[in-house]
């Protein structure tokens, strides 16, 4: 079963209705509330763009490892949360929100993966 991660996600970013990223001001220069949830609103945008990216990868994966037991990497897992750790405190980001997050984020990456790897498509 060979799909492309095209066919299987959209591409939000180009949805109906979205604001373009020229309309969106900076954080900081925010005035009112109109503003900072349209700059929340393409931020989400934004990272569902970035998610459909990464289940790409994913799909990849599936494709590549030839041994179902290699989806779940363990050494991987705590490599990719102390990246996101190192990445999130140098951002400024709230490094237990940001290791919190990836834990779901991986977790919910081994599970598509696994359903990727068990539908065949490699």
């Amino acid at each position: 079963m060979s799909t492309s991660a095209s066919t299987l996600r959209p591409t939000f970013s180009k949805r109906a209705g979205m604001s373009k990223t020229a309309d969106i001001v900076e954080p900081l220069d925010c005035n009112n509330m109109a503003e900072v949830r349209a700059g929340v609103d393409a931020v989400d945008v934004a990272l569902i763009d970035l998610l459909a990216r990464r289940f790409g990868y994913m799909d990849a994966a599936a494709r590549i490892k030839t041994d179902r037991d290699s989806v779940r990497d363990e050494v991987r897992k705590a490599e990719v949360i102390d990246n996101v750790k190192s990445a999130a405190a140098s951002a400024g980001v709230p490094v237990e929100a940001a290791e919190e997050l990836w834990e779901q984020l991986v977790e919910a990456s081994i599970a598509y993966e696994l359903k990727q790897w068990d539908a065949g498509c490699r």
